[in-house]
C-alpha cells in the first residue's frame, strides 16, 4: 500500500503583501498529478491546511477543488487533521459530506479515542489500514490548569497529556486490529513540536503552548505505529533519528529564510513481505531520494516493512535572499537578471557605508527585469538606531513610529525634509495595514 504524507500547506498565506494563490494552486495540481503518477492509495494531510482560522473564499475553493479531484483519482482515501493554524469547527463542518467521498476529517480532539481511529478499506470492503488521526492538541484538550502551578508543572502536565492521549488512541487502534483478526498496519498522525526539531528564521513556526515549550520526545509515541506522519515543522526531518517518525515539511517556502531549502512530500510504502523493500525502488518519478541505505526499515514481529522516499516539490515561485555590501548585491542581481529570473527578493544590506539611497539604487538595478524586491533590510541603518537606545531600552520597547523618529535623528535629517518623510511614512503604514486587512 502506498501512502503520501504532506502537511503545512498554509493556503492563503501572503509574503510581505504579495498574495500567493497561484503558487498554492500550482502545488495542489502537482500533488494531484503526483498521486496519479505514483498510484497512491491514501493521502495523509497532517495539519495547517489553511494559514488562518478564517480562510478566504479563494483559499476554500482551492481546498475543495483539490479534494474533489483526488476523490475521482486512484487515491482511495484522504485523511485530514487540523493544525494550530486551522479552525477545528471550520474543518469539521463538512465532514459528513466529505466522508461520502472517502475524505476523513478530524478537526478537534475527542473525549472518545475511537473518534480518532479510522479503518480504511480496500475496493472489496476489506480493512487495509488503520489511521490514528490525532489533530493538534490544544492546551484545554490535555490538561487542567491549576492556580499557582509553575512553568515546570505546566510543561510536565502538557507532555503527560499528549503522551496519554496518543496512548489511548493507539490502544483503541490495537483493539480494533485484534477484533478484525488481521495484521493491519497502523499509521499515526499528529501536529506538534518534537524535541530537537529544526526550524528556520522567518518560517512562521510558532511555539504551541503559551508559557511552555512542551517539545515531545520521540520515545513518548506508542511503539505500535508502523509510521508516524507529523506536521507543524516546515523543515523535512526525522524525529529522534527514526526513519518512520517524520515531518514532511511545508511544500512552499513560507519566508525568505527557506528560500534555498528543498521542499518535499513523503511517499511511504507498506509491504507485508519484510524483504520486499530491500534493494527495490517504488515505481514512479525519478526525482526521489530513498532515505535509508537499504531502502527500507525491517519489519518487526511480523509487522509490515516500511519504505520511505522523499519526492521533491517543484519551485513554483523562486525566492532569493541577497546579503552583503552594495558590490555583492549588485552582482547577485545582475546574475538573476541575466537568467531572466522572476524571483521575489529580500535584500539584506551589510555594507560599511550608510547607503541612504539604497532603495533608489535597487530600483535602478532591477529595471527592465522580472525581479521583484519585496523587502529591504538596511542593517547599517538599524545599527544607528540601536546605538541611540538607552541602557534600559531594547528595540522591542519601541513602537514602529518611534523607530522611524530615531532613524531621522540618527541620520540628522534636516527639519524641512523630515515633514515630507513623515507624510511618506504614514502613507506606507496605511497602505500596509489596508493590505493586511484585505488579506484577512
Amino acid at each position: 500500500m502506498k501512502i503520501l504524507h504532506t502537511s503545512d500547506w498554509h493556503i492563503g498565506r501572503t509574503l510581505y503583501g504579495r498574495k500567493r494563490y497561484e503558487e498554492f494552486d500550482a502545488f495542489l495540481r502537482w500533488l494531484a498529478d503526483t498521486i496519479e503518477q505514483e498510484k497512491v492509495d491514501a493521502l495523509l494531510v497532517a495539519g495547517d491546511i489553511f494559514d488562518t482560522s478564517t480562510p478566504s473564499n479563494r483559499a476554500q475553493a482551492l481546498y475543495y477543488q483539490f479534494l474533489c479531484r483526488v476523490a475521482q483519482s486512484c487515491c482511495r482515501h484522504v485523511v485530514v487533521i487540523a493544525g494550530n493554524h486551522d479552525s477545528p469547527s471550520f474543518l469539521d463542518a463538512p465532514r459528513e459530506l466529505l466522508k461520502s467521498m472517502n475524505v476523513h476529517v478530524v478537526g478537534s480532539a475527542s473525549d472518545c479515542p475511537d473518534d480518532e481511529v479510522i479503518v480504511l478499506r480496500d475496493p472489496q470492503g476489506e480493512p487495509e489500514l488503520i489511521v490514528c488521526a490525532v489533530p493538534y492538541l490544544r492546551d484545554r484538550d490535555i490538561r487542567t490548569a491549576e492556580a499557582g502551578e509553575s512553568v515546570e508543572d505546566k510543561e510536565r502536565k502538557l507532555l503527560e497529556g499528549i503522551r496519554r492521549h496518543y496512548a489511548q488512541v493507539a490502544a483503541q487502534a490495537e483493539a480494533k486490529r485484534q477484533r478484525l483478526d488481521r495484521r493491519l498496519p497502523v499509521v499515526g498522525m499528529g501536529h506538534l513540536f518534537t524535541a530537537g526539531g529544526k526550524t528556520l528564521e522567518g518560517d512562521g513556526v510558532r511555539e504551541l503552548y503559551v508559557g511552555s515549550l512542551a517539545h515531545v520526545a520521540a520515545n513518548m509515541f506508542p511503539d505500535s505505529f508502523d509510521y508516524l506522519a507529523l506536521g507543524h515543522l516546515h523543515v523535512p526531518q526525522k524525529v529522534g533519528g527514526s526513519d518512520t517518525i517524520r515531518y514532511c515539511g511545508s511544500p512552499l517556502a513560507m519566508g525568505f529564510g527557506e528560500a534555498a531549502q528543498a521542499k518535499s512530500v513523503c511517499l511511504v510504502s507498506l509491504s507485508a513481505d519484510s524483504a520486499a523493500g530491500a534493494g527495490h525502488d517504488i515505481a514512479g518519478s525519478d526525482d526521489r531520494q530513498v532515505i535509508s541505505p537499504s531502502g527500507h526499515v525491517e519489519s518487526r514481529h511480523g509487522r509490515p516493512a516500511v519504505e520511505v522516499a522523499l519526492l521533491d516539490v517543484p519551485v513554483f515561485q523562486p525566492l532569493a535572499r541577497i546579503k552583503g555590501d552594495w558590490a555583492d548585491i549588485a552582482a547577485a542581481l545582475q546574475v538573476l537578471g541575466a537568467e531572466q529570473s522572476m524571483a521575489w527578493v529580500e535584500i539584506v544590506y551589510e555594507g560599511a557605508d550608510l547607503a541612504t539611497d539604497l532603495r533608489k539604487q535597487l530600483d535602478t538595478a532591477v529595471a527592465g527585469t522580472q525581479i521583484e524586491i519585496l523587502r529591504v533590510r538596511n542593517n547599517r541603518v538599524m545599527e544607528r538606531v540601536l546605538e541611540s537606545l538607552h541602557e534600559d531600552e531594547t528595540l522591542d520597547d519601541l513602537a514602529p513610529d518611534e523607530v522611524f523618529e530615531r532613524c531621522l535623528a540618527a541620520h540628522k535629517v534636516p527639519l524641512a525634509q523630515q515633514l515630507a518623510l513623515r507624510d511618506s511614512y504614514r502613507e506606507v503604514v496605511i497602505s500596509v495595514l489596508e493590505e493586511d486587512t484585505r488579506a484577512e
